[in-house]
């Protein structure tokens, strides 16, 4: 092995320094898990979450729902076919604002929520069993306050200040 490879090595074993990096990785892992857990229901996480906020709010927009997720209005569109394909959410235009598509749960969509709970708490047992509950509940408050947009304007209060040219004296 050259010296070349022994650092690669080193650096692919080492924790990113990079939040960004870090946060997908730590959101893909346990995206991976909880998906297997809800693999008996041929549903995805992402499909869960999407039917679950839907369940919350419904009738809702496709704004207001990704929006509620933190997700693109595009990408929330396409995870919606395969759901509205399944009867499990029917998509209708708004009478209000013809601009709009209201999306609502169908029986099938609040049955097949009925139906994944258990797997979904088993999930979460799961997640907090391996991780702590006190971990767990900190994790939380810690992630709700990234999503938060307080968070958000700091980020970008400070990106916009490091970006600001200097004045030179």
């Amino acid at each position: 092995m050259s010296e070349m490879d022994g650092r690669k090595d080193q650096v692919a074993g080492s924790a990113s320094a990079c939040n960004c990096t870090a946060l997908r990785k730590a959101a893909r892992r346990i995206s991976n898990l909880y998906d297997m857990a809800l693999a008996p229901s041929g549903l995805r996480t992402t499909q869960r979450a999407i039917l679950a906020e839907i369940g919350r709010s419904e009738p809702t927009t496709v704004g207001a729902l990704a929006k509620a997720l933190v997700m693109d209005a595009g990408a929330l569109a396409h995870t919606l076919k395969p759901l509205e394909r399944d009867g499990l959410v029917a998509i209708a235009v708004d009478p209000g604002d013809r601009r709009n598509r209201l999306i609502t749960l169908t029986r099938r969509g609040h049955a097949k929520l009925v139906e994944i709970r258990a797997l979904w708490t088993n999930a979460q047992r799961s997640f907090e069993s391996a991780f702590g509950p006190a971990q767990s509940k900190a994790l939380r408050e810690v992630l709700h306050f990234l999503i938060s947009d307080d968070f958000a304007a700091a980020f970008g209060s400070v990106l916009s200040a490091a970006n600001r040219p200097r004045r030179r004296e």
